[in-house]
């Protein structure tokens, strides 16, 4: 049997189970305060590595080795991702979707505010490197489930008819995370002496993880399971599963295979259009680094209203349009995206910077609801974690690293050509795939 329902089932939205309007909220807030904690630590990570964590946890006088120790570290997170979704994804088809928002949302935080307390080198010798990167791996860990408990609790508990929009709102926790973390350490910065930050202020950024984590611990706790799940289990589709929701899904491999074809392309171009340009603007042109990050958070404001705006859109005309429109804008914007760095003019780089983001959330945007619409019930949670983190490591994790590669040995024309290949890819992927607005979460597919 297929895994989608056909065109015209997937437009038969049904009523589902009843939601009280306090209940949905406590699900949308819980769901999109992980998803800021989630991208505020990435994005907090990734700044500080290359400004004060190598020096800080790595010995050793060479600065660019301990830099490329220090990002290495945030790769771990990466590697770790997919093992994380492999385990909550079986364990959130099993136990439940609650269990795993709680228990991730734990993890996360806790492991984020502790690496604001750890000791240097200086003063733990290596005991203090392998925590930090031991701290890093249980992040990535978390965030392998995180995302997708939170996604799928949205997905699941929002109106079939506004699925796109409520689902966009735990994606738009990345360019909200990312906001937040350039705005803490510009104030740290503005506020504090170079020293002093490189002493101690660096350690706030982290620490401001906790009250995010009791609020967002306090909201999850008061979330119900997922009705969509416990009608599931009640009709005992997935409590007698003979196999791992992960097995089962790998057995039906089209769904995840689309999955990720979409997101090659969305992935690949959010980390040129925002992580990449800022090594490429800062190191070839005449721009400063605070210039290019300014241009960074512009951007992350408009991808924000992008993703709520795609996802809003996809409701009204379907998933498919509503990310070929965006991903076919973001393959022709790359060349003049490039101009615009190269003209080394401010408002041309907010401009380029800000259109791209905005074109990568209008097509980020429906496809949270998407791609939880790809999977039955009984293996969402599974199906959902492999797409969100195996395209994190295939496209998201080499992405700044093969855009540098090939700037630097083969000029910006190679760059627009991978980033165009990818887009490509994401294209094809939507293409043969169904419609899937309203897909009826209660029916039972196999």
């Amino acid at each position: 049997m297929s895994d989608l329902p056909t065109p015209d089932e997937a437009n038969v939205v049904k009523s589902g189970p009843a939601v009280s309007r306090s209940a949905f909220r406590r699900v949308l807030a819980g769901s999109t305060a992980g998803a800021v904690l989630e991208w505020y630590d990435f994005a907090l990570y990734g700044i500080l590595a290359a400004t004060v964590l190598g020096p800080l946890f790595f010995p050793g006088g060479n600065a660019v080795a301990q830099l490329l120790l220090a990002l290495a570290t945030q790769g771990l997170g990466f590697v770790a991702r997919p093992i994380g979704g492999i385990v909550f994804g079986h364990l959130g088809d099993r136990v439940g979707r609650k269990p795993m928002l709680v228990v991730t949302f734990l993890l996360l935080g806790l492991s984020t505010s502790a690496i604001g307390l750890l000791p240097t080198y200086a003063q733990a010798g290596i005991g203090a490197t392998i925590s930090l990167v031991v701290l890093r791996l249980v992040q990535g860990f978390a965030l392998g489930g995180e995302f997708g408990a939170a996604v799928l609790m949205v997905s699941e508990y929002g109106s079939p008819r506004r699925r796109g929009f409520w689902a966009a709102w735990p994606q738009a926790g990345a360019p909200l995370g990312t906001v937040l973390a350039t705005g803490v350490v510009s104030v740290l910065t503005l506020v504090l002496s170079g020293g002093q930050f490189t002493q101690w202020g660096w350690r706030i950024g982290f620490l401001l993880a906790v009250p995010l984590l009791v609020v967002g611990f306090w909201i999850r706790r008061r979330v119900d399971e997922s009705p969509v799940f416990q009608q599931a289990r009640s009709r005992a589709v997935a409590a007698e599963q003979a196999r791992s929701s992960i097995l089962e899904t790998l057995a039906h491999p089209g769904p995840v295979l689309r999955g990720l074809g979409v997101r090659l392309g969305e992935n690949v171009a959010f980390y040129v259009y925002t992580v990449f340009v800022v090594a490429y603007a800062t190191t070839s042109f005449g721009y400063t680094k605070s210039d290019v990050l300014l241009a960074v958070t512009f951007g992350s404001l408009l991808q924000f209203a992008g993703m709520l705006t795609g996802g809003h859109w996809s409701d009204v005309v379907g998933r498919r349009i509503a990310m070929l429109v965006p991903a076919a804008g973001l393959a022709l914007w790359a060349p003049l995206f490039f101009l615009m760095v190269q003209s080394e003019s401010l408002p041309l780089l907010y401009i380029g910077v800000g259109v791209g983001a905005a074109l990568h959330g209008l097509l980020a945007g429906p496809e949270a609801a998407w791609i939880a619409e790809l999977f039955p019930t009984h293996r969402r949670f599974a199906g959902a974690s492999l797409v969100f983190q195996g395209s994190s490591i295939i496209a998201g994790a080499p992405a700044p690293f093969i855009a540098v590669w090939l700037v630097e040995n083969h000029g910006t024309t190679a760059v627009v050509l991978y980033l165009v290949a990818t887009i490509a890819v994401t294209l094809v992927a939507l293409f043969f795939s169904a419609e899937t607005r309203g897909a009826d979460f209660d029916a039972e597919r196999v």
